[in-house]
Parts: structure tokens; C-alpha cells; sequence
């Protein structure tokens, strides 16, 4: 089975507050005389399900197009958190985590997809050096970023960049049961740019 865990993007797809929306006009098109349907996109790579690169958050490292693809595919894990503002190390006591490279957070915390949400749930800095403790490559999360909406410092993304972690943003878990899967997010090669859109999916294992 295979979940899209990718919100669909159009022109009322929410993007953090004064970044660039999502914009479509076509260039040419077949109903009036054109020989193909062409159109141009303009949007932020930050929308929707998308991954952020070192470069988001420090200057001078790497891009989008120059990360490596392997923490983007391979077996992960879902995790379903109730934090109403950080997941800490504490919500993953019991959790036998050995061996994950991969991990998803399924909040809950965004409901409803139209507008940016005022409030959402983020990583506790000390949360992603557990996990990077674990070998853990890759987190995600189902809210606009890993960071809480206030922080101006980005404490998390720069813990990511310093553990070699990557991270995927804007997941839509909702349908998506807790446990073991299959992930496939690929970033576009994008080079040198701050982040790209992923069309993430999650297959079943069994």
C-alpha cells in the first residue's frame, strides 16, 4: 500500500508568513491555438512537503541539488507524538528507536491545510542529539517547520547541520498509522538553492 504523505500544491497552498506563494500562469495553450499547454510556476521551495539543505540556515554550505539521496529512501519509522509545543527526549521513553535511520513525527498538531497554522509543534534541540546519538539520518515532521514558528536562531536546523542530519518538512501523516515503512522523498537537484518541494510517499513494508 502506498500513502501520499505530500499536500497538493496550488495557488491556496499556505507558505510561511511573507514567503513567496505559489503562482501558475500559462505561457501557451492548446485551446487557443498553440501547438502544446505551457505554463510558469512561481513559488518558494519551502511549501508544501520539501527539504531543507545546510544552506537554509548557515552561509556558504551546501545546497539543495549537492546533498546526498540515500537518508531520502529506505526503511523508516512514524512515530505518533501528543507535545503541544516541543517533542522532548521525553516523549520517546519506552521507544526502542536502535537501528532507525529514519523518523517521522506525526503530531497532529496542523489541523486543516488552507491557512498557516498559528501554532504548531517543533523538535526540542536535545531531541535531535538523542536521535543523532541513535544513528538516526533523517527526521520529519508534519508541521511547517522543525523549528517552533518564534525562533529566530533556528536551533534545530543548526543541530541537523552539525549531526549530518537531513530533515523533511510539511508531511501530511494524518492517514498514516504509526510504524514501519518504506520512505521515498527525493529532493529535486536544485543546485545551490535553500530548499526543494519532495513528492514523499510511504510504502507498507508487508
Amino acid at each position: 500500500m502506498i500513502y501520499d504523505i505530500s499536500p497538493p500544491l496550488t495557488p491556496a497552498t499556505p507558505v510561511w508568513p511573507g514567503d513567496s506563494r505559489f503562482t501558475h500562469e500559462w505561457s501557451c495553450k492548446l485551446a487557443t491555438g498553440d501547438s502544446v499547454n505551457l505554463s510558469t510556476l512561481t513559488t518558494t521551495p519551502h511549501i508544501g512537503a520539501h527539504a531543507d539543505p545546510p544552506l537554509h540556515s548557515e552561509e556558504g554550505r551546501s545546497g539543495i541539488g549537492e546533498l546526498p539521496l540515500a537518508p531520502f529512501l529506505g526503511r523508516c519509522r512514524v512515530i505518533e507524538v501528543s507535545a503541544p509545543d516541543l517533542i522532548k527526549p521525553r516523549h520517546l521513553e519506552g521507544r526502542d528507536l536502535t537501528g532507525e535511520v529514519r523518523v517521522l513525527f506525526k503530531t497532529g498538531s496542523v489541523r486543516g491545510r488552507g491557512t498557516f497554522p498559528p501554532r504548531f509543534t517543533a523538535i526540542a534541540e536535545d531531541t535531535i542529539t538523542l536521535l543523532a546519538g541513535l544513528g538516526v539520518q533523517l527526521v520529519g515532521i508534519d508541521t511547517p517547520s522543525v523549528d517552533p514558528f518564534i525562533s529566530k536562531t533556528l536551533d534545530v536546523h543548526h543541530a541537523l547541520n552539525r549531526h549530518g542530519m537531513v530533515n523533511l518538512e510539511g508531511l501530511d501523516l494524518d492517514r498514516v498509522p504509526p510504524g514501519e515503512y518504506e520512505l521515498i522523498a527525493l529532493p529535486l537537484r536544485f543546485m545551490g538553492l535553500d530548499a526543494s518541494p519532495v513528492r514523499a510517499i510511504l510504502r507498507t513494508l508487508h
